[in-house]
This record gives C-alpha cells, structure tokens and sequence, in this order.
C-alpha cells in the first residue's frame, strides 16, 4: 500500500471533487442506516399490532418511572456512603488517593453500586431526551390510524433510497473524474520520467514493457484508484454506521458478534501478499503478450516472406495461455476472499443473535453470570440488532469484492512508480557552464565507454582508451568493421551516453558540465533507422526547428533535395508520410531526415550509415549535398562503404578497429600507412568493379 500512499499528491490536486465525494459518501452511508432504522418502527407497527404514539408514550412514561426510581437510589447510595465514610473514619469525598487509607470492602463495593447507579440513571435521562424529542417533533406528523403509519414509514423509506441512489450518482461520478483527471497526470508525468532517461536505460527496457505499463498497468491502477473512491469509502463507511448503531442497541452482544474479526485480518493478510505477488506476475506476463503481438506486425513483410505465422501464433498461444494462467490465480485467489468474508461475518452475526434470542426467550439479561443485557430485551430490539449486523455483512462483502482488485492496483503502482523513479545513467553536473558555438575543435581523451550490461551478462568495451582531436570544419569518414566502435563514438557527442572513463570535449569545455539541451541545440542527427512520425513532410522537416521560417524551411528542403520528390506529389510539403514514414522510400526518409537536420543549422552534423539503406541516386543525392552543407561546421560521417561522390568532400578519414583508433589523417596518408583501411578501401573498390 506504500505505492498507492504515492498517488496522494496526484488525487489532491482534484481536492474539490474528492472533498464533495466524501461528504456524498457520508450521507450515503446515514441514508443506508436510516434505511434499515425503519425496520424498528415497521415491527413495532405490522407485528407488535402497535402504535407508534402509544408505544412511544408507554416507553416514555417507563423510563420516567426509571429515572426517578434510579434518583431515589442514587440519593439514599450516596447518604449511606457518607454515613459508611464517617464511619470508617474517611473524609466525605468519595474518592481517594493511593497514598492514603484504603478503603474497606464494603465502602469499595457501594462506591461501585453508586457508579452503576449514576450510569444507569445517565442512560435513563438520554433515553428519556431522545423518546421526548420523537414524542414533540415526529409523533405529531404521523397518523395514529396502523396502516397510514405504515404507508407514511414505507414512504419515508422510498424517499431515503431515492435520496441515496442519487447521492450514489452524483459521488460515482465524482470519483471517475477525480480518477480520470489522476491518470491523466499521472500518464503525462510517467511519459516525462521516461523521457528524462538515457539511451541505455530505454534500450533495456523493451517497447512492449513499456507499452505495458502506460496502457495495462495504468489501467489497473485507475481500477484501484476509483474502488477505494467509491466502494471503499461507502462500504466501510455504512458498515461503520451499522456498527455504531448496533453499539447503542447492545454494545456487549455487538461486541461479541466481532469475535472472528482477528482471524479475518489474518486471513487477508496471508491474501494481500498472495495476491499482490500474482498480480506482479500476471502484468508481467502481459508485457511479453504485447510483445508476442508487436514484433510480428513490425516486421511483417519478414513474417510473410519467412511463412513465419504459424510460429507467431504459437508463441502468442503460449504467452496467452501463461497469462491466463496467472489471470486464473488471481480469480481463484478473489473467488476464495468473498466467501470466507461472508461466512466469517454470518458467523458474527450468528454469536451476536443466538445470545440474544435466548435473553429475550428466556427474559434473562445475563448468561452464565456474564451480562450481556443492561435490561431484558424485547423482540423488536431483538430483531433490530440482527438487521443492523446483516447490514455489515452486505459492505463486508462488497468490500472483500474489491480487495483482490485493489491489491492488483497496488502491484501496478510498484510498476509505474518503479519506472518513475529510475534514474539516467547520465549524470548532470551541479553547476552547467554555457557552450558556445563550436568554432575550435572537439576532443576525446582517454574515452572508455561499456553498455551496461543486461540479462546477456557483461559486454566489453565498445571504446577503449580513445584519444582524438578533430578540428573545427572538419569532415570526417569514420569506418571500420561492425562493432568497431564507430556509432558508438559519434553518440557521445550529443550525450546519448557518457564514457566511463575521459572527458569529451567541445572547443575545450567539457560536455559532461553543459546543460544536454544547449549541446543538443549545436548537433544534428541523420540515423541508419530514420523514423518519421505520422504528419506531413513539412512538420517533419519542422521537428528540427519548430519556429523556423517557411522561407528557411523551404531553403533546408531544397539543399535536402527533398523540394524534387514533393514536386511530384499532389499535396506537396502537406503529404503524409504514414507510420514510421512507410509511403516514402527509404531513400526519401533519409533526405527528409537530412532537411531536418540542415534546417537546425547545427555546429556538428553527424550523419550516421545514413546511406547505407538507401539506393545509389538517393546515396549520390545525400554525398552531394555535403559539399555545401559541410562549410562552417564540423561533420562526422560514420560509414561502412568509402564511395568516390563520399572521398571528393570528405578532409579526414577515422579508422576504428575493436573499440580503437587505427588511424586518423587524410585519405591518402590513411591509405598508405593503414591496413585495415587498405582492406576496407580495397573491397569497395571490388565491388564497384563487379
């Protein structure tokens, strides 16, 4: 319940809302009680053949009798006290200290009679109050004829379930919106944490994990959440009313009645665990379901050309067939909860009325020697309490209902609360200095960097001990085998990750000291895996600048080469690019995604296997686009095929070779003093050959 403690801040924020709920829910739980205190006066008038009047009459004028009877006790108690006192040689005050003279047994034993006394005569005064006031203010608005009575009771009874059930109306609603206002916080502030995280950190995290938990995890939580506002408020709250009032009735047989609320504690106890423990499984569970679900339909033209559905299909009957296994555990655990809280309250009740059937039979007040009655009890009274119990046994079982749901709440709040509190692997220096805009060099110094290890165990460095100083307009080719290193080393510019060991530095300053949204403001990107987002090639283009000019958009566009594919489409920049960018080739992607990035007007432009998926015209589009945008920045171009459009623009050629530095220079230097480079240049050459 430490996480559900959490989403406090998140529902105060609707304080409004949730403080009209509450006062709806108290009135809820009166109207529910007033309810079942008509049960009182209906036996008194259908089974006792009373009147209302003549029976309140006849109650007033016996405990009147009793108040006297029990001030004439009191009276003569408190002169043979005195006398018993003078006696014994003890002042007339009637209590005493421990440092003094002990009373004797008998003065002890009329002190407690004349207690008992003065509390039987308190109890006669208020019920004489409260039988004078329904005598005054409500016997004179019913009629004395048996029937109208029972007519105008059934009425009232009408009147207070209508009056409840809008009351239910008007709270439930109040609670959703309280409810939907929190998850829509909470969502947005879940997405911010997220947000806030590193590459690595996202990496591990898998999407359907994530999806999980923004989707399923929050939808138990809102579950939960609107429970304990609705049900969990009314029920206990009515069944706290029932059991006030059955306390006034008869406190010891109410009292006896709760005999069993131990073990039920236990009991739920031993549940609460069980079942928050399933329910972290099940949610678990449905994170690999997403993912059985989402892997397939991103790959689907591998799926159809591999005639892999019926392996996909497999693997989602198996994640389906685990999840509902967790699913049923989960249910039987519920189905177990609802009963045992019926049986062991029909228990209470049980010992609350089995004694008190026998009190009012026998016309005893007490047995065995042990009271339980302050007088002897009449059937109505009888029959009143055993309305009230069965009244705590409905809200006992509504709320042994909700228990398994809450508890499944409180597992997903551990989860979204979970993410929210991880924290990036980048570290954020206490006091950032500015950066201005590149113009002198960028340098790596002994730069160690390893990807935190996941569930595949430890990785070795991707870098390792890198030294390199790269001057201001440069362009450099950054080559070498898969897993050199290469991408690697052109991500710690814009901090995507921080090396474990060395300093990246941009015209001297340390970038690990700048705030990563100044940095990222002088870097532009171009991926391998360019991913556009579902609008139109304009606000593509736009997400690298959002308050561009359409005059500065349209000069990016053009140096992009995208002006001539929009040229041959109907609606232009207004086109829409699909999902992930899919109406466009990948060739066309990669140009938007170049446009977007010259339109940042960045310092350092890196462009990483940006032509490795792209057909030869888009390649000779995008290298030849670099002679113009390379003038007054500095560009690192990670590639694995050196092409001749690539060499006429390029100033400097990077060899990487197992998470180190092979060679840096000029292509021509690089050639001759390199072999792995030799190597590389030699296979293109090869290649372009064949």
């Amino acid at each position: 319940m430490d996480k559900l403690v959490r989403l406090v801040p998140y529902v105060w924020q609707q304080r409004g809302r949730l403080l009209v709920s509450v006062i709806l829910a108290v009135a809820i739980s009166l109207l529910w009680a007033g309810a079942l205190l008509i049960v009182f006066p209906v036996v008194k008038v259908m089974l006792e053949g009373k009147s209302l009047n003549a029976y309140i009459t006849g109650e007033l004028q016996t405990v009147r009798a009793n108040v006297e009877r029990e001030t004439t006790r009191k009276q003569l108690l408190e002169s043979e006290l005195a006398s018993q006192r003078q006696a014994e040689g003890l002042p007339a005050s009637t209590s005493w200290s421990w440092g003094g003279s002990r009373p004797s047994p008998k003065l002890a034993r009329m002190q407690s009679d004349l207690l008992d006394c003065v509390s039987d005569l308190n109890h006669a005064l208020g019920m004489e109050w409260r039988l004078s006031w329904l005598q005054s203010r409500v016997l004179p608005h019913l009629s004395p004829d048996r029937f109208t009575t029972l007519a105008q009771l059934m009425g009232l009874l009408l009147l207070l379930t209508g009056v409840k059930c809008i009351a239910c109306y008007f709270q439930e609603t109040l609670v959703s919106a309280v409810v939907e206002r929190t998850m829509q916080t909470l969502r947005e502030r879940l997405f911010r944490s997220t947000l806030k995280l590193d590459h690595q950190t996202l990496a591990l995290e898998t999407t359907p994990q994530l999806l999980s938990r923004f989707t399923f995890d929050l939808h138990q939580l809102a579950i939960g959440l609107s429970l304990l506002g609705n049900k969990a408020v009314i029920e206990p709250m009515k069944a706290a009313t029932c059991i006030i009032c059955a306390f006034g009735l008869n406190w010891r047989l109410t009292a006896l009645s709760f005999a069993c609320a131990p073990l039920a504690v236990l009991l739920f106890g031993h549940l609460g665990k069980t079942l928050k423990r399933a329910s972290r499984r099940q949610m678990e569970s449905m994170s690999r379901v997403y993912r059985a679900l989402i892997e397939p339909l991103q790959s689907f033209p591998s799926v159809l050309a591999f005639r892999n559905e019926r392996l996909h299909r497999r693997r989602l009957a198996k994640e389906n067939q685990d999840y509902y296994n967790k699913a049923m555990r989960i249910v039987r655990i519920d189905a177990l909860s609802s009963p045992s809280v019926e049986f062991l309250a029909m228990i209470g009740v049980f010992v609350g009325s089995l004694p008190g059937a026998y009190l009012v039979l026998r016309q005893e007040t007490s047995i065995w020697g042990v009271q339980l009655a302050e007088y002897q009890m009449k059937p109505s009274e009888l029959l009143m309490l055993y309305t009230l119990l069965a009244g705590v046994l409905d809200p006992a079982r509504r709320i042994a209902s909700i228990f398994s749901k809450v508890k499944k709440s409180s597992a997903a709040a551990e989860r979204v609360f979970g993410w929210m509190d991880r924290t990036s692997l980048l570290t954020s220096a206490r006091e950032t200095v500015p950066l201005p805009r590149h113009r002198e060099s960028i340098e790596f110094d002994h730069v160690t960097f390893c990807y935190v290890a996941g569930e595949s165990g430890e990785r070795p460095p991707a870098l390792e001990d890198v030294t390199l100083t790269i001057p201001f307009g440069a362009t450099v080719a950054v080559v070498g085998g898969n897993g050199s290193g290469k991408s690697t080393l052109a991500s710690l510019l814009p901090r995507l990750f921080d090396p474990q060991n060395g300093y990246v530095r941009i015209d001297g300053v340390d970038i690990s000291r700048v705030d990563p949204r100044e940095l990222r403001r002088q870097i532009g990107i171009v991926t391998q895996d360019t991913l556009l987002f579902d609008t139109t090639i304009e606000e593509n283009i736009r997400y690298g600048f959002p308050l561009a000019t359409a005059e500065q958009l349209m000069d990016a566009a053009r140096r992009a080469h995208v002006m001539k594919l929009v040229q041959q489409l109907p609606d232009g920049l207004q086109t829409g690019v699909g999902d992930r960018g899919h109406r466009l080739s990948g060739g066309q992607r990669q140009r938007v995604a170049l446009a977007r990035a010259i339109l940042r007007d960045p310092a350092i432009l890196i462009l990483d296997e940006a032509t490795s998926a792209v057909d030869a015209q888009s390649e000779q589009l995008i290298h030849g686009a670099l002679g113009d945008l390379a003038h007054g920045r500095t560009t690192l171009i990670v590639t694995h095929a050196m092409t001749s459009t690539l060499l006429e623009h390029i100033s400097h050629v990077l060899v990487m070779d197992q998470g180190r530095i092979a060679a840096f220079g000029p292509h021509e230097s690089v050639l001759k003093t390199c072999p792995a480079y030799q190597r590389i240049y030699d296979a293109q050459i090869r290649r372009r050959v064949a």
